[in-house]
């Protein structure tokens, strides 16, 4: 089940939980999205995200189920944040198990993708001359 929260997260302890649910476990793919402090030429001070709750964790809880019924993997879990978030804190962490690495290392690739194309999540950056919307998604 995927989370939309205001509060930060633990990587190591949401990995354990995942890897402890299933013993067929061979591989296990994190992406861990961050905040950084420099973005096309400017200097972010922070961002803030906002997001159409329902439908956002409607949406990433359908992506984390395609994600397995797609790639054969064992599990899926998509957490992202909202509200501001400080350089160098964490954004979003996908997890993606399964009993071999390739299926799950695509299958993490995919679903950050999706996550950034599909899930009604917007990001604001504030910096040294303003803030401004991102509109695209890298």
């Amino acid at each position: 089940m995927a989370n939309l929260q205001r509060a930060d997260f633990d990587v190591g302890k949401l990995v354990r939980e995942l890897v402890e649910k299933e013993r067929r476990t061979g591989g296990v793919v994190t992406f861990l999205g961050t905040a950084r402090e420099f973005s096309k030429g400017r200097n972010i001070l922070h961002l803030e995200f906002e997001s159409y709750a329902g439908m956002a964790i409607a949406t990433l809880d359908r992506l984390e189920r395609e994600a397995v019924s797609n790639f054969g993997i064992l599990h899926c879990r998509i957490v992202h944040r909202t509200g501001k978030i400080g350089i160098g804190e964490n954004i979003v962490l996908v997890i993606v198990t399964a009993m071999h690495r390739k299926d799950a290392f695509t299958a993490c690739e995919w679903a950050i993708d999706e996550l950034k194309k599909r899930v009604p999540i917007w990001k604001k950056e504030f910096t040294d001359n303003g803030e401004e919307w991102v509109e695209q998604h890298p």
